[in-house]
């Protein structure tokens, strides 16, 4: 045999231990992309990464998530999309950086009406938008339609009814009642201010305790960080002096925001990407993001945290957060159009 084809045997049998040996080095990684601050997803991941074993490479983009996959183009790394807001998980799907993910695993525990019907994004967490009160008018329920009626004229705090949880809610008074009935709500609504609609959903709070205003509309996630005193001692005099209640929307329940994932559209490693959005739809993952956050977990399973618990039972409103997002433009046009924020 010549040196050359003893060469060339040895050459073979190299690579083919060397394709032999490599999975078993070689450590499965899955890259996420997300909007959601470094505090609370970094627990989400360093569990992952302990209970499946695989490595994740997490880039935080702080706005412009879409934007920026969309310009990577096929190239893009990212495998996991991780938004805060529905109105941007429906734009990566708008802008055509999702793709679908068929998974008995993520529909057994996200419900219908908390996912896109194709399956190009999936809720994981909820925030719902609560009506804070002052305790002096000792309110034991509300429902969204109240909050229109003459006799809270000069009563209500709110923020700028263009910030996106406004506009989400402005969107499912539209889809539940039409534009013609929101208008004459939002109309009422505006009619009812006790000051500009502005600030935040914990300066709602605090007017209610300064007496400015006795009813207010905030994020119930917002109510976790006052009482829990993660915002400081101020901020837990602001939670801790207003009743929250859930309110309804048309008798069928609270609407919620919620924040969610997409597997992105070039995903490089898309079997180690459904097993993280698996993983994070898992009661699990589920009870980090209520512990960190303050946030309602998707999965029924999965535990409340206390301060949050404490509210009362969450009813969703069963209208498929699909459809009370397709309202976001005229929900925004109606805002101005009404003079909401002037």
């Amino acid at each position: 045999m010549s040196i050359a084809s003893v060469r060339s045997k040895l050459l073979l049998a190299g690579a083919a231990f060397a394709a032999f040996v490599a999975p078993v080095s070689a450590q499965e990684t899955v890259n996420l992309y997300t909007t959601r601050e470094p505090g609370l997803v970094r627990p989400l991941i360093e569990a992952f990464e302990k209970k499946a074993g695989i490595k994740v490479n997490t880039v935080f983009v702080k706005e412009g998530l879409a934007e920026r996959v969309a310009a990577e183009g096929a190239r893009s790394p990212a495998d996991v999309l991780m938004e805060v807001d529905i109105g941007n998980l429906v734009d990566l799907v708008n802008r055509g950086v999702a793709q679908p993910v068929k998974s008995a695993v993520l529909e057994a525990a996200v419900p219908a009406n908390l996912r896109d019907p194709e399956g190009r994004w999936f809720a994981l967490s909820m925030r719902a938008r609560v009506v804070y009160a002052s305790r002096s008018l000792g309110l034991k329920a509300i429902s969204y339609e109240d909050l229109a009626k003459p006799e809270y004229k000069g009563k209500i705090c709110i923020r700028s009814g263009q910030h996106s949880y406004n506009t989400a809610l402005i969107a499912a008074v539209i889809a539940h009642y039409g534009t013609e009935k929101a208008d004459a709500w939002l109309r009422g609504v505006k009619a009812n201010l006790a000051r500009k609609a502005s600030g935040g959903d914990r300066e709602v709070a605090r007017d209610i305790l300064g007496g400015i205003c006795e009813i207010g509309v905030g994020n119930s996630y917002y109510v976790g960080l006052m009482r829990s005193g993660a915002g400081g001692p101020d901020q837990k005099k602001w939670g801790d002096a207003i009743d929250v209640l859930l309110p309804t929307l048309a008798g069928a329940g609270t609407h919620v925001n919620v924040s969610g994932a997409a597997l992105a559209k070039n995903a490089p490693h898309r079997a180690s990407a459904v097993k993280l959005l698996e993983w994070l739809a898992s009661d699990e993952a589920q009870a980090i993001y209520s512990e960190g956050n303050f946030e309602y977990p998707v999965a029924k399973g999965a535990k409340v945290t206390p301060i949050i618990a404490a509210l009362g039972e969450l009813k969703v409103d069963p209208l498929p957060v699909a459809d009370i997002v397709r309202n976001r433009k005229q929900a925004s046009e109606l805002v101005d159009k009404v003079g909401f924020d002037n």
